[in-house]
């Protein structure tokens, strides 16, 4: 199971992603923060061939994982488990080292409890939206987004549709249908990088966006969709549908539903209050 998330330590942002069941943190990123080194990667370099040559087991208990890059592509990144940051993190002389030992306890923690009571998981996340300066609601229709996605994944996984690759080509089907334009256009019409495109949707690219994915799921169910190809037609045809909606309002609003708006500088909130 993979899943890209940012968690945040003092406003620095370390990358992060769900493997096997428990979070795997960027050691670059940790780095980064402890270090406050100009180049990070640089120092993970040497650091890792120093522990190599003291035959530290440290370097043992990272794997390299597919994390969001900052020129918005996935590649593969060292990464470490809870226990492995805490080993990594003993070898770098850091004054911030012990708050971020407690912070990275409390993250996998909450990790646990998430597992444990899958609601605790949906709560923080709203309560982060709400803190970002998100209204309740856009948080609603995105938390509704979240739940129609992981149903679509689901979908898929049942379907023979395993690698992280086939879900992105998947995802850009539907919305190439959808809103005329890949997840990575998309993206760069609202001038973001490395953060999440549906972070930054408006209400209406939220609702079509549902739109399509729901679609596609009763599509992939009433066809039998089997495997990667026959998912990709059920796909376009969900994507299609929310496309045709999409160009019926703004044929009569004559509006353009695809937006350039993003909230990196102004909170969402603020300019919804703005607009009305």
């Amino acid at each position: 199971m993979t899943d890209t998330h940012l968690a945040v330590f003092k406003g620095r942002q370390i990358r992060r992603t769900l493997h096997n069941n428990e979070w795997w943190f960027s050691v670059i990123d940790v780095c980064e923060v402890l270090t406050e080194s100009a180049d990070a990667g640089a120092y993970w370099r040497k650091l890792k061939q120093r522990l190599n040559e003291e035959g530290s087991e440290v370097v043992t208990f990272c794997h390299g994982l597919k994390l969001t890059a900052s020129d918005g592509k996935l590649r593969e990144t060292d990464c470490a488990n809870t226990e492995g940051i805490f080993r990594i993190i003993q070898s770098i002389p850091s004054p911030k080292a012990e708050p971020f030992k407690r912070w990275l306890a409390k993250v996998g923690y909450e990790r646990v409890q998430e597992i444990e009571n899958p609601e605790l998981g949906t709560k923080r996340t709203r309560a982060l939206y709400k803190a970002k300066g998100y209204s309740d609601d856009w948080i609603e229709k995105r938390m509704r987004g979240i739940a129609i996605r992981e149903e679509l994944t689901d979908e898929w996984k049942k379907r023979e549709v395993k690698e992280k690759r086939e879900y992105e080509i998947l995802t850009a089907e539907i919305a190439k249908a959808a809103f005329g334009m890949t997840p990575s256009r998309h993206k760069k019409m609202k001038g973001l990088k490395r953060e999440n495109l549906r972070d930054h949707m408006t209400d209406l690219e939220l609702i079509f966006s549902m739109l399509g994915e729901a679609a596609t799921t009763e599509i992939t169910r009433t066809h039998d969709a089997r495997g990667f190809d026959e998912s990709r037609t059920s796909a376009k045809k969900g994507g299609r549908i929310a496309g045709d909606a999409r160009k019926k309002l703004e044929k009569e609003t004559k509006k353009k539903v695809v937006s350039s708006e993003n909230y990196l500088t102004i909170p969402e909130s603020r300019k919804r209050l703005e607009r009305k």
